[in-house]
């Protein structure tokens, strides 16, 4: 089936602010979502942003803050527009004119260690278990920890290399005993299911074998513990995988 979108013609206005994202190397999502804020903003003035004046992008802001956007929402689309008018257009005085709006953050609410305890034992399937301990003991994000691999998993330093984490950046996070332990545990698991082998890549993604084989929810029950010493002679878990592929779909061509 043909994609529709693969067949949209690009205005130049738009191929221009795409290879001005592509020089500076943004993300594939970054980009997706630059290009849907300009997209937005020529969908409200009706013609091609390049015509617009500093009094289009007052009526825009205000009609956003009448319509309810939320404000994290408001700052991305400036974020975008900032870009747009300063690299792709060189107009940094329309830039100027466009407003970020100050909001509070509020403090993140921490688990006690029971709650932890609580929550980790709630899930009924070892790979959920093995997952919600990385995100939660070694402070990765969702993303990074469907897009890890084996071959990120160092045990002799006891390291976890996160590849391309936000903002694009490489970092290493630290990784318990008990941790390694449990992930040995689900690569075994994993592997009898025929859903965590090499070809699989991301060994903590879903994957279709893992969804449909026989027994890959253990239940609270019957869930097996993961041991506090690794097997025997199993130092090092290592494995040649290639990193996942990021797919994104655009936003149609500029008024």
């Amino acid at each position: 089936m043909t994609d529709p979108l693969a067949t949209t013609p690009i205005s130049p206005l738009r191929q221009r602010l795409i290879d001005d994202m592509n020089v500076r190397r943004f993300a594939p999502v970054t980009q997706r979502n630059y290009i849907r804020d300009v997209g937005r903003f020529a969908t409200f003035l009706g013609r091609s942003p390049d015509t617009a004046t500093a009094e289009d992008l007052h009526r825009f802001q205000v009609e956003q803050r009448e319509a309810g956007v939320p404000v994290p929402t408001m700052n991305s689309i400036v974020s975008a527009l900032r870009f747009f008018f300063t690299h792709t257009l060189d107009r940094p005085d329309l830039a100027r004119r466009l407003v970020r709006v100050m909001h509070p953050r509020k403090m993140p609410a921490v688990l006690s260690p029971d709650e932890v305890a609580r929550l980790l034992n709630a899930t009924t399937c070892l790979k959920h278990q093995a997952a919600l301990s990385v995100a939660y003991g070694a402070g990765l994000r969702v993303a990074e920890v469907s897009a890890l691999k084996v071959s990120d998993i160092d045990s002799e330093r006891m390291l976890l290399r996160v590849e391309r984490g936000k903002g694009g950046q490489y970092r290493n996070a630290m990784l318990s005993a008990d941790m390694l332990a449990l992930l040995r545990q689900w690569w075994k698991v994993g592997r009898q299911q025929g859903g965590c082998t090499p070809r699989a890549g991301c060994f903590l993604a879903c994957t279709p074998a893992s969804r449909s084989a026989p027994g890959s929810c253990i239940g609270s029950s019957s869930r097996r513990r993961a041991p506090r010493t690794s097997p025997s002679g199993w130092d090092r878990i290592r494995c040649a995988t290639a990193s996942p592929r990021i797919c994104s779909r655009t936003a149609s061509t500029f008024a």
